[in-house]
């Protein structure tokens, strides 16, 4: 057992959860990754594999079919996943957080439709928020649902859609005018049917080609294009407009704690590489490791390793405990997704020239730690995050 990242008082169920994860990256997932990733080829039996195992209903309640764990659990599972293939954890990323979605907010009808489905695979989910030119301004959202009778009609274009193809449930934001006088209190969550493709899936509804990125490669990333679309008012998240704005922070939350854990899982699998090159690369008639210069940053990394999981394992169990984390989820956020970057660089710079090579998977690493500084917001948008938070308890005007 490694040393580092290791957590705390878990549960033999969340142990044995996590042997079996731990034993599935390393023969199903480490073996296969580079060249999945190289080909941008979706992980397709990797993914039955997880079916298999019961990771899609993880945090579903056991009277839909999951397993009914809880948040720290998902996040060591992910760390484990990232620590494989990062784009692995980004196919069930996405589901974890629609299904946290309809547990915590949907109506009774809205979970038992979904959530026994979603607990098996049948039904795969993804999350939409973003928008061209949007950004991280979610109160700017353009996309507009106008309601026609007992149905909606959306227009409008959505951004950045991880498993946008692949995916057949989509919880969408979009702006309800309901005369609200913030306009956060206008957004609506609809629950969008459709089946997995791409091209025009449905009337109305539009899944373009994925867009090709530098790295997290193999899950999809598309566009989601609404051209009066028709929906049930009863796909609304809840039953009731108004409220998505808020039930998609809730849902941030969760997924903050995940690209937390994500960034874990690259650093740990990046220190690992380090740590073993290090020791057969030979110069100057010892191996590296043995060069106080070497020593020194592999010191360096560890600490950050064990910093980051450690914040990211206080997020998730203070989510757990029904308490407010948005500050604790945007400092583990924060320091995990800058300390990855800082770790991955650190292991190429120790790989030498073998490390600007695709044979090595440091390669890989460095392309996707990146993605992690920008998913879920940046980290300015954290320290915002952090910094309000810290004013409403340390603020002199209270």
């Amino acid at each position: 057992m490694a040393r580092l990242a290791q957590t705390a008082d878990l549960t033999d169920i969340q142990q044995e959860i996590l042997s079996t994860v731990r034993s599935f990256v390393d023969k199903e997932i480490i073996p296969h990754a580079q060249a999945l990733e190289h080909a941008d080829e979706y992980p397709t039996e990797i993914v039955d594999g997880l079916k298999e195992l019961g990771i899609f209903g993880l945090m579903i309640p056991e009277e839909y079919g999951g397993l009914g764990e809880s948040l720290l659990t998902y996040a060591l599972v992910v760390e484990e996943i990232a620590r494989g293939w990062m784009s692995v954890s980004g196919v069930i990323n996405t589901h974890f957080i629609v299904a946290y979605m309809l547990r915590q907010h949907g109506t009774p009808e809205q979970k038992e439709h979904f959530l026994p489905r979603m607990a098996t695979g049948e039904v795969r989910g993804a999350f939409s928020m973003s928008e061209p030119g949007l950004g991280s301004d979610v109160a700017g959202i353009r996309t507009k649902a106008v309601p026609d009778g007992d149905s909606y009609v959306i227009d409008g274009q959505k951004m950045w859609l991880t498993n946008g193809g692949s995916s057949t449930l989509v919880a969408t934001l979009v702006r309800t005018d309901l005369g609200a006088d913030k306009a956060y209190q206008n957004l609506t969550t609809f629950l969008v049917e459709k089946p997995a493709g791409f091209g025009t899936v449905a009337p109305g509804l539009t899944i373009p080609g994925k867009i090709d990125k530098m790295g997290y490669k193999g899950v999809d990333t598309t566009e989601l294009v609404f051209d009066g679309y028709r929906i049930g008012a009863d796909m609304i998240l809840g039953g009731t407009p108004g409220r998505g704005f808020a039930q998609m922070m809730d849902g941030v939350e969760v997924g903050r704690v995940n690209v937390a854990a994500r960034a874990c899982g690259i650093s740990i699998r990046a220190f690992e590489l380090a740590v073993e090159y290090a020791q057969q690369r030979e110069t100057f008639g010892k191996p590296i490791v043995q060069h106080q210069a070497i020593a020194f940053q592999l010191a360096e990394m560890a600490t950050k390793v064990e910093a980051a999981h450690l914040m990211m394992v206080n997020a998730a169990r203070l989510k757990d405990a029904g308490q407010r984390n948005d500050v604790e989820a945007g400092m583990a956020k924060l320091i995990a997704s800058e300390y990855c970057a800082e770790v991955t660089t650190q292991s190429f710079r120790i790989h030498g020239g073998y490390g600007y090579s695709k044979e090595y998977e440091i390669e890989r690493l460095m392309r996707e730690a990146p993605f992690l500084l920008i998913g879920e917001g940046t980290s300015e948008i954290q320290k915002t995050i952090i910094s309000r938070g810290l004013l409403k308890e340390y603020g002199l005007e209270r």
